[in-house]
């Protein structure tokens, strides 16, 4: 099944998408109850929306698949943050803590966009960066799971692009928090969510060997697999629900996968080739299984000016 929220005729509604269309569901309908839903009801649902009339993909907007009350974005793939960490310097290696768990920040919900929305140059940025990932969703509450309970509580799977700000994360992450407006922008979420039991004929063993792939202009600059992923989705949502409850709706990023932003590429070349994304600049994802997204680069605005901190030490 796959569940797309979407703009027809200056109504938003929830539909099932088959091939090069989408069959919309009742008004009222909500994504994440539908996730949540038992077997038989989602194939009620999908029977109900068979019904309906077929409307065109290409003449509907669509909108984020849904709204997600939290985003835990992890860092799982292992050559993704070698090739980030160079940009420190040519000789720094992976920290022995990445190894240990999944890490991840918490990221902004309201910052999520539709598969095909353009995408603002944050104020102040001029290394705008894309991050090739894709999220699992949850679909019911839980606390404390173990692995192997995990596999049950995640509903669906969506494509995920973390756009960054480079040069705004790099300089605020000097301080040891973060990242915050280097990340706080922009979130493309699509094209919908495909169910978790649609992909399970692309599992080996643990993990989701779904072809990734990302182009700037046309051409591809970045591809992998998600197999290669450092922790399962399983692994990574029995982390994050460790004395945490974890909710319907929640999103889990994968995290960047190998070759699946600039940065890294900049920090293996040594130099910032290719160059930064710039207005015009139309980024292009596909996972295998899931679908694509595209999105353009469209001019932002000058940041407002805030003053330097104001200090109450005296030195000596």
């Amino acid at each position: 099944m796959r569940i797309a929220t979407y703009e027809h005729g200056g109504l938003a509604r929830v539909g099932l998408v088959a091939d090069d269309v989408v069959h919309a569901l009742p008004e009222g309908t909500s994504v994440v109850e539908l996730l949540a839903a038992v077997p038989e009801q989602r194939e009620a649902a999908a029977m109900q929306a068979a019904r309906s009339p077929a409307v065109r993909l290409d003449e509907v907007r669509l909108q984020p698949p849904l709204r997600p009350p939290s985003i835990r974005d992890f860092v799982t793939f292992e050559q993704h943050v070698e090739g980030v960490v160079k940009n420190q310097g040519p000789d720094r290696r992976v920290v022995p803590e990445w190894y240990e768990a999944p890490t991840f920040y918490f990221s902004n919900p309201h910052s999520v966009i539709g598969a095909h929305d353009p995408v603002e140059i944050p104020p102040g940025c001029s290394l705008l960066d894309f991050e090739l990932e894709v999220a699992a969703v949850v679909g019911r509450a839980a606390r404390n799971l173990t692995v192997e309970q995990a596999r049950n509580h995640i509903a669906g799977y969506t494509l995920f692009n973390d756009w960054s700000a480079r040069d705004l994360q790099f300089h605020e992450m000097r301080v040891g928090l973060g990242p915050a407006k280097g990340k706080d922008f922009a979130i493309t979420l699509g094209p919908w969510i495909v169910t978790a039991d649609e992909l399970e004929p692309h599992r080996h063993d643990d993990r989701l060997d779904l072809q990734l792939s990302v182009s700037v202009n046309g051409r591809e600059v970045g591809s992998d697999t998600l197999a290669h992923m450092g922790w399962s989705f399983e692994e990574m949502l029995a982390y994050a629900s460790r004395g945490a409850w974890v909710q319907p709706g929640d999103l889990l990023g994968s995290g960047t996968c190998g070759s699946g932003c600039l940065a890294e590429l900049w920090g293996r070349a040594g130099r910032q080739e290719p160059r930064p994304l710039e207005s015009g600049d139309v980024v292009t994802m596909t996972a295998e299984g899931i679908g694509t997204i595209s999105n353009a680069v469209v001019e932002g605005v000058s940041p407002h000016p805030v003053p330097r901190a104001r200090s109450y030490t005296s030195s000596s």
